[in-house]
């Protein structure tokens, strides 16, 4: 029966070819190689399809990744051993060759992996070639398998070298028997460069052990995982980075369209005022009319003659047309004008005072505005004697109450809460004082 599988003599692994033969004997220096009709175990991970060569090599599956469950498809995969053609070997099936050296070797190529696998593990880190070798000498089909290959085989002195494979080949080698003293010789090969290759490793770490005696192999292990969880976490935050400038720039949007809403607010209400002074010139025009006309009646005089009719000022619409829709804050800003109103028409008389009470209340509002984190800007204590001599007395806590100030339970303080602080509000309240502060009309009608 011909030999389904290579059998290490030194420690009893199987092999399917002598290409892993030799990467056996370049990485444990073992060269006794013999063939087997044993064939390789072949059990596959149903939960995530890693093949396992060995029950030790299923346990380790199990104990890392917790999968349980493995498909025996040994009789599946079994046929007998494949071997790699040597360059200068003939084409026949039997090995021979010409003899002639015209024997062509076959054209080497990059094997066919899974590209979106292999892009997934470049951007986890993996250099090409490493990835590449991962996917195609572990047949794995998902991202799990690969990885766990390059974990068991980062040791390997070729573990960033790109894997070469004849043009044609499917698997990574072109196969044919050969015979009992082509095989001998193989071994023989196999021997000496697993041997020379031993010799080199032993020297290089000798000299490692030199250049790097206070360095333990654990501590270089850690420093690669370390460096691979430092490359996964600057990529996260570059995620992170690119979501705070999308984030941010909608936000700006947004504000620009608020400021915007915002512009187009205040303009409507300066119209409005405009139009309210007009019509308070116009009844005062009126009044001072009629005082005139009774002046002349109580001293006997005849009445003016009325102007004439091309001279007659336009009559007052009698019918007041709004020329907006008020915004959120437009009904406050009524009520506001109100209460501004009513405390000048309240004190009359005492024009100084008003002032004073309105600058007052603009002083407060503006420091909230500037800062609305600070406690002592949003709290106001009511029996404070100042307090009620230039604000309290003159009717200003109604107009603080619009504009989101609470009494508390004891009736002792006016305060704002932090999360009640309404900007908008606070500018169409410092709009309201302003006016009343500049419009020498204002509280007359």
């Amino acid at each position: 029966m011909a030999g389904l599988s290579l059998q290490c003599g030194d420690c009893k692994v199987q092999l399917r070819t002598v290409e892993e033969a030799q990467e056996h004997a370049e990485l444990t220096g073992h060269a006794n190689f013999e063939e087997s009709t044993e064939p390789v175990l072949n059990l596959v991970c149903s939960t995530c399809g890693k093949p396992c060569r060995t029950k030790t090599e299923s346990d380790l599956h199990t104990k890392r990744t917790g999968h349980t469950e493995f498909v025996d498809k040994t009789a599946e995969t079994a046929k007998p051993v494949v071997l790699e053609i040597k360059p200068d070997g003939g084409a026949g099936p039997s090995g021979s060759s010409s003899g002639d050296g015209s024997a062509k070797p076959p054209d080497l190529v990059v094997p066919e992996v899974n590209k979106e696998l292999l892009a997934e593990l470049e951007g986890m880190g993996f250099s090409t070639a490493r990835a590449t070798r991962s996917l195609h000498f572990s047949g794995a089909d998902n991202i799990e398998g690969a990885v766990t290959w390059i974990v068991e085989h980062e040791g390997d002195d070729n573990i960033d070298e790109m894997p070469m494979v004849p043009a044609g080949a499917t698997g990574g080698a072109v196969a044919s028997m050969l015979t009992p003293e082509e095989a001998k010789a193989k071994a023989q090969e196999l021997r000496e460069r697993a041997r020379k290759k031993k010799d080199e490793e032993e020297k290089r770490m000798e000299k490692e052990r030199e250049k790097l005696s206070s360095i333990s192999h654990g501590s270089l292990r850690a420093e690669e995982i370390f460096l691979f969880l430092l490359s996964r976490v600057v990529v996260l935050y570059l995620y992170e980075q690119q979501e705070r400038i999308r984030i941010g720039r909608e936000m700006q949007e947004a504000r620009r369209i608020e400021e915007d809403n915002e512009r187009k607010r205040i303009m409507i209400l300066r119209k409005a005022e405009k139009e309210e002074e007009k019509r308070a010139r116009e009844k005062i025009r009126l009044k001072l009319e009629e005082d005139k006309a009774e002046r002349r009646r109580k001293l006997g005089l005849p009445p003016e003659e009325p102007q004439p009719a091309t001279s007659a000022p336009a009559p007052i619409p009698k019918e007041e047309k709004k020329s907006f829709v008020p915004l959120r804050p437009a009904s406050k800003a009524e009520q506001m004008r109100t209460c501004l109103r009513g405390m000048k028409q309240a004190h009359k008389d005492e024009d100084d005072k008003v002032k004073k009470a309105f600058q007052t209340l603009l002083t407060y509002l503006g420091n909230v505005v500037r800062s609305p984190d600070e406690e002592k800007f949003r709290k106001i204590r009511l029996t404070n004697p100042t307090f009620q001599e230039r604000v309290g007395n003159m009717g200003g806590v109604s107009f603080l109450e619009l504009c989101g100030f609470e009494k508390d339970t004891a009736g002792e303080f006016l305060s704002l809460a932090r999360e009640k602080v309404d900007v908008m509000l606070l500018n169409t309240a410092g709009a309201e004082i302003n006016s009343a502060l500049v419009n020498p009309f204002f509280g007359v009608l």
